[in-house]
This record gives C-alpha cells, sequence and structure tokens, in this order.
C-alpha cells in the first residue's frame, strides 16, 4: 500500500499492478485511488475497466495496445477476472513488454501465486495483498470515522460493534456512517445505539444459536432460528454456517488438548480473531468426541436435505432439538 500511495505522490508507475486479496473495501480503495491518479475517471478514451467474464485476454491486450489520445497514459482496470486462478495464454508473456505509455491494473479476490500470470505481474511491476484486517486496525479505523464525526466511542462498545456487525470493512463503513447519523447531536456512541441501528450479520445469529445450543436452551436455539427465518436465510446456508462453527470448535478444542497456547490459536487456525475470541468460551464446554458427534449430525443433516429425505426448515428444526438433548 506504501509502494502505491508513494507511486501517486511521484507520478511515478509501474507498468502492471496487481491488487489482490480478501479485504474487498481496502482493495477497491485503493485500486480506485490509483487509476484516478493515472487517468482521471473523465477521460472515457483513455480509460477502459473490465469487470468479470466480460475480461477476455484479447480485448485487454487490444486496449493496452492502443495509444493514449492527447494524454500521457492509458489506463485499463481489469477487475476479478479469474485469470489468477486458471490459466491464462497470452497474458504471462505480455505483462513483460507492455507499452510505456499504458498501465495496467489487475484487482483480484483471489490468486494462486503458483500461477503464471502472478509470477510475470511480480516480475514486471507491483503486487499489493489487502488481507482482513487485525483487530488494533480496525478498532483504530472505525474510532477514527466516529472522531470525524464528533463522537466518541468506548473501547469495549467499539469491539461489540464489530463483533456485531463482522470485519467486513465495506459494511463496516456503511454501519459506522449510519451510526453517525443516528447519533448526531450526541458527545458519544452508546451499546444501546449499535443496537437500534446496527443490523446483526448471520454469523453472529448463528454463533447466539450455538450458544442456546450449548446451554441446552432448545427454546431459545429455535427462537433464534424463527427469526433468522424470518429474515429469509436460507436453511441450508444455516445449517453449513453451523456445522462450521463446530468444525472450528473442534480445531480449538484438539489445540487446548494438545497443550497449544491461546496466543497461538489465530495462527495456527487461520481464523479470525473475533471468531477465535468468541469461540474460546463455548469450546471449553466441550469435549472433542462431542464436537465430532455434532460435526456428523450436520453432515447428516444435509444429506438427507440433498436426498430429498427431510424439508430443509425442518431438517434445521431436527438438528437443534438433537444438539441441544
Amino acid at each position: 500500500m506504501k509502494q502505491i500511495l508513494n507511486d501517486i505522490k511521484n507520478g511515478s508507475f509501474a507498468r502492471v499492478y496487481l491488487l489482490t486479496g480478501p479485504e474487498g473495501y481496502l482493495r477497491r480503495f485503493y485500486a480506485k485511488k490509483l487509476a484516478d491518479a493515472i487517468c482521471p475517471e473523465r477521460d472515457t478514451m483513455n480509460r477502459a475497466v473490465l469487470s468479470g467474464d466480460k475480461a477476455d485476454e484479447n480485448e485487454i491486450i487490444s486496449l493496452c495496445d492502443t495509444l493514449p489520445f492527447l494524454a500521457e497514459r492509458r489506463l485499463v482496470l481489469v477487475r476479478d477476472s479469474g485469470f489468477f486462478k486458471s490459466a491464462a495464454n497470452r497474458l504471462p508473456d505480455y505483462v513483460k513488454k507492455l507499452p510505456e505509455e499504458t498501465v495496467l491494473i489487475f484487482s483480484e479476490s483471489e490468486c494462486d501465486k503458483r500461477n503464471r500470470l502472478y509470477k510475470a505481474v511480480k516480475a514486471a511491476g507491483y503486487i499489493a495483498e489487502f488481507p482482513v484486517q487485525t483487530e488494533a486496525t480496525l478498532l483504530s479505523w472505525s474510532a477514527k470515522i466516529l472522531s470525524n464525526a464528533g463522537l466518541r466511542i468506548s473501547r469495549s462498545d467499539l469491539s461489540y460493534l464489530i463483533a456485531r456487525v463482522g470485519t467486513d470493512m465495506g459494511l463496516l463503513s456503511l454501519e459506522l456512517d449510519k451510526l453517525a447519523c443516528f447519533c448526531r447531536g450526541q458527545e458519544a456512541v452508546r451499546r444501546e445505539d449499535i443496537e437500534a441501528v446496527c443490523v446483526e450479520q448471520l454469523d453472529d445469529n448463528i454463533f447466539k444459536m450455538l450458544e442456546a445450543v450449548t446451554r441446552r436452551d432448545r427454546r431459545e436455539a429455535l427462537a433464534i432460528y424463527a427469526d433468522m427465518l424470518s429474515r429469509r436465510e436460507p436453511p441450508m446456508r444455516i445449517i453449513v454456517l453451523l456445522a462450521r462453527q463446530y468444525s472450528q470448535l473442534l480445531m480449538l478444542r484438539e489445540l487446548i488438548d494438545a497443550g497449544v497456547p491461546a496466543s497461538e490459536f489465530v495462527s495456527r487456525t487461520g481464523m479470525n480473531p473475533y471468531a477465535v475470541r468468541k469461540l474460546g468460551a463455548a469450546v471449553r464446554r466441550y469435549k472433542a468426541s462431542q464436537l465430532k458427534k455434532a460435526l456428523a449430525e450436520c453432515v447428516a443433516m444435509q444429506e438427507a436435505i440433498t436426498g430429498g429425505n427431510l424439508s430443509d426448515r425442518l431438517s434445521v428444526e431436527l438438528l437443534i432439538v438433537r444438539l441441544s438433548a
């Protein structure tokens, strides 16, 4: 990211850039910032944007080979082409000999670092990775947005907000804007403001259901499920996410049983710090054998649905009853 900002500041650009990673908000922000510095958005003659399956190799090369019209540079921006996961035939060799007047930018959510095009871009230009941001980064970033709106917030309430909304910076940005508008005229954001305005994500509701099941509170778990159905969440998706949480619990349980310190859980599992923190309390109530059995129940229900033996809605109800028994 620093390299991109330096290039913008100096007005000196690489021939080709690859911006990649799961943090889409930052990736899109820097791709636009870089693109606008190379060629203003109003200059439609010298700025081409291709997305998804519309990103054809031959068209990309043709656009790159076109000389800029009454401008210093030509920009070609390609979003989520998939060329960095599957084979690209011409582009790996082409990016090594891009015209001096052209800057080619790829913005991709996923990349295979063994891919020929990835290696070619790395050799010929610059690659910036945008991973899921750390807790400290998200807390600092969120607090700054609220501070710019003239609002204070406690660290505990800010952590609660992120746990409720999730770590996607795009979604978090929207919720922070809503919160700032809702709290206009106040000095600080309160927890009740967060609960009144900010939308709970499905993952958070799944965790609440898991907590209720862990407490053997079948009534509460079924009530949470009914609420998710009222929001038109697909039952199969609910089972998949519940199975994922049991799988994560099992990973944590096995690490605890192996004597691995809690400070290594994030690096060992690859899980988000928030997920580790939330699941950490629940995991100590289970044995590994219980979690394996619960995971098997989830898989069996998925198979029952796909095999047509049970309706998807009823299957989740039965699963909740079994898990909370």
